[in-house]
């Protein structure tokens, strides 16, 4: 039988909604025995944009998979006390609580490591220490915060943010990337140490090509984006790739919302393309044939390409750009994402097996690793775990689990 590359780690999941899921569901997938220790209310979005009363959301069991639940109020002394035992038997604690909440709940760092010497105790916040400490996180904040929104979008159009959860599941793998090394330098130290995630830095991270060019514009205009007119501000350039091959989103027949390629053009591919878009004289016009050239030029040039497109469906254009070897890919929609079959053949697209909701589609891992595959299985249910873990981990009585029921500790 394969181990897992996480088996025999142990993660406490305090975490709720996105970041915090998102990070320990990625650690599930590598083999971790993540416990996810809720409110006996229950994460909020077991309730959040429910598609099927009385079930848990998609928003949640997305997020959860291959996780144990446990429910447990910590603002009880017998919480308390189980928390700690908890915090004991685990590798990783994970929290995306409120800036101070776990500390008032009377497990500071100090606190944490005295329970456990060798926990690695991972925090996901909105922001680092400073004047946006308690500011309110949220995926679009953190993108508005974090250089996305400025400079996503036209030129003449507000700033706009991305599809992508680059705020939310963005923070996530970073935080597990955190975790993954803190364990690491546990082998050798044999300490964990306290891990600290800001949602608005891994947005800025991810968004280091535009600091690159808010530098580059000291030195002149850009010349690779589309935009006229240079301010001192990075400009939303609207689909232009923002990398040294000049890319765009062109039309494609019959002119649906998704129906677009996207091209990138390169040196090699500017004499085959002008053979497809009908135009090989461009091929050694002084005026098109070098990327100097037609710097100056790209909204023409893409002009030129898209009045081509518009005349083929976007599947014909890729077989078409493809067979010259040029950069470029489709546009996808959710609806054609979710038929992919390559996807699904991958395993990126998986269909779960759900208690309550029946069968439902998810993003699988897209991490891959030769010795630990990834079998995707449902979310838990809300405290589906409670007395495997209490009383056969912890040792607590029937009786006992009984009480801490009607008391209202679980």
């Amino acid at each position: 039988m394969t181990t897992k590359a996480l088996e025999g780690i142990r993660v406490l999941d305090m975490t709720h909604v996105q970041s915090g899921p998102s990070a320990t569901q990625l650690m599930a997938w590598l083999g971790a025995d993540v416990v996810k220790l809720e409110a006996p209310s229950g994460d909020i979005t077991r309730t959040q944009l429910r598609d099927i009363p009385d079930a848990d959301s998609l928003y949640f069991t997305m997020l959860n998979s291959n996780k144990r639940s446990i429910t447990l109020n910590t603002k009880t002394e017998r919480g308390k006390q189980l928390l700690t035992e908890l915090i004991r038997r685990s590798d990783v604690m994970v929290e995306n609580f409120g800036p101070g909440a776990v500390d008032r709940m009377g497990f500071t760092w100090d606190r944490i490591r005295e329970i456990n010497p060798r926990i690695v105790y991972a925090s996901i916040k909105g922001f680092g220490d400073g004047p946006y400490t308690d500011f309110k996180a949220y995926e679009v904040v953190a993108q508005a915060m974090g250089g996305s929104m400025a400079t996503t979008g036209f030129e003449d159009g507000p700033p706009m943010a991305t599809g992508a959860q680059i705020g939310d599941s963005g923070t996530g793998v970073h935080a597990v990337a955190a975790v993954l090394a803190a364990l690491l330098q546990r082998t050798r130290t044999g300490r964990g140490q306290r891990v600290n995630v800001a949602m608005q830095h891994a947005v800025l991270n991810l968004c280091r090509v535009k600091l690159r060019d808010q530098q580059r514009l000291a030195h002149g205009p850009l010349a690779e984006y589309p935009n006229d007119d240079f301010g001192d501000e990075v400009p939303r350039s609207g689909n232009a790739s923002g990398g040294g091959q000049p890319g765009w989103a062109v039309k494609c027949a019959p002119g649906g919302p998704n129906d677009y390629v996207y091209v990138i053009v390169q040196p090699a591919g500017w004499k085959p393309l002008t053979r497809l878009i009908g135009r090989p004289e461009l091929a050694d016009d002084p005026g098109w044939s070098t990327p100097g050239a037609r710097l100056p030029r790209l909204a023409k040039m893409f002009q030129l390409i898209e009045e081509w497109t518009t005349t083929l469906p976007k599947w014909q254009v890729l077989e078409k750009l493809n067979a010259e070897s040029i950069p470029c890919g489709p546009i996808l929609s959710t609806k054609e994402i979710i038929e992919d079959a390559s996807l699904a053949a991958n395993d990126m697209v998986v269909e779960v097996a759900h208690p309550e909701r029946g069968s439902y589609v998810t993003v699988g891992s897209p991490l891959k690793l030769s010795d630990s595959p990834v079998d995707i299985t449902a979310s838990p249910l809300l405290g589906e775990h409670n007395e495997e873990i209490y009383v056969g981990e912890l040792g607590l009585g029937d009786e006992e689990l009984r009480l801490l029921r009607s008391g209202g500790v679980i």
